[in-house]
């Protein structure tokens, strides 16, 4: 009995020890796609970095609202020496990520597969590939349209012209080109916009990060449907604390402006309810398989009246 005891605790650890030798090769093979894909973006191109590329191309948004709100030369600062090239690195962490994505998701797809059944494999499969996609989708929403509303919003309460206002005129002296010259003010003080770098670029990634995520509810939430863990009838039944949910996210991931927490709600309120459908159709496609199995009959439903799940 005693010499059977360590040849069983052998043979179980050994399983153990092979997949723990495999995680560590997956994540080291993923932290070095990684660094290169941030390495990737100090390349100079132009004279510039790629990272300074997309920078310009993030604050995009806040430059268009600075002109439209009457500042003939947008300009935004730093204010200690190591913050742009920390605000450069963030870029390229961010960005970085996302182009090693394909490698670190087949590292994780590798790793995964071989505990998976061939159904399972394509069921988790899709749902690897969707989830991407709808974090771009997300992000291009973020940048393209929730941003510049926002920043129209919080800018709208600044005088971001007056700062740029040149009164040099009846023999005053002459400054160097460019200098910006702050208006004489009798009544009062001048508050205006000395934006940040550093903070600018993390309104925008804010934005991004909370939008790419929250386009993931309906891949998460079919991805559940699949593994049964919910239903489209449950779904629909919390629906009343969902809208609760998603407002205290609202909330949570977006500055407080009633316009930029009116949108997140629109969207993943109406994510949610596209979740329900896609729900809705796995559990149809489920249903009918088993009834060409002839484990259920024709006229008995597994889930109940699917199509009466929004009916309450």
């Amino acid at each position: 009995m005693s010499n059977t005891e360590p040849d069983e605790m052998a043979g179980s650890s050994a399983p153990l020890i092979e997949h723990l030798a495999e995680l560590r090769t997956r994540l080291i093979r993923s932290v070095f796609a990684l660094l290169i894909a941030i390495c990737v973006f100090f390349i100079p191109i132009n004279g510039d970095f790629i990272a300074e590329h997309i920078l310009e191309f993030m604050l995009r948004p806040i430059e268009e609202t600075l002109r439209a709100l009457g500042d003939p030369s947008p300009t935004l600062q730093y204010t200690s020496p190591q913050e742009y090239l920390f605000t450069l690195f963030r870029i390229s962490m961010v960005f970085g990520f996302a182009l090693a994505f394909p490698v670190i998701g087949y590292q994780l797809w590798r790793f995964v597969a071989p505990g998976l059944y061939r159904t399972e494999q394509a069921a988790f499969l899709p749902f690897l590939i969707a989830s991407p996609m709808m974090f771009l989708l997300g992000a291009s929403f973020a940048h393209f349209v929730v941003t510049p509303l926002a920043m129209s919003f919080f800018l709208g309460f600044a005088d971001v012209s007056s700062i740029f206002a040149n009164l040099l005129s009846g023999g005053a002296p002459e400054l160097p080109e460019g200098a910006a010259v702050v208006p004489e003010t009798q009544d009062g003080l001048r508050i205006t916009f000395f934006g940040k770098v550093n903070e600018s670029l993390g309104i925008s990634l804010t934005f991004i990060m909370a939008f790419g995520l929250c386009f993931q509810l309906p891949v998460l939430l079919t991805l559940m449907g699949k593994a049964g863990l919910v239903s489209a009838r449950g779904l629909a039944d919390v629906r009343k604390y969902a809208v609760v949910a998603i407002l205290v996210l609202a909330a949570l991931v977006t500055p407080p402006d009633v316009v930029t927490q009116g949108i997140l709600f629109i969207v993943v309120y109406g994510l949610y309810e596209v979740s329900i459908q896609l729900v809705k159709r796995v559990e149809k496609k489920r249903t009918q398989k088993l009834r060409e199995e002839g484990i259920l009959d024709e006229d008995e439903e597994l889930y109940g009246d699917l199509d009466e799940d929004d009916a309450k």
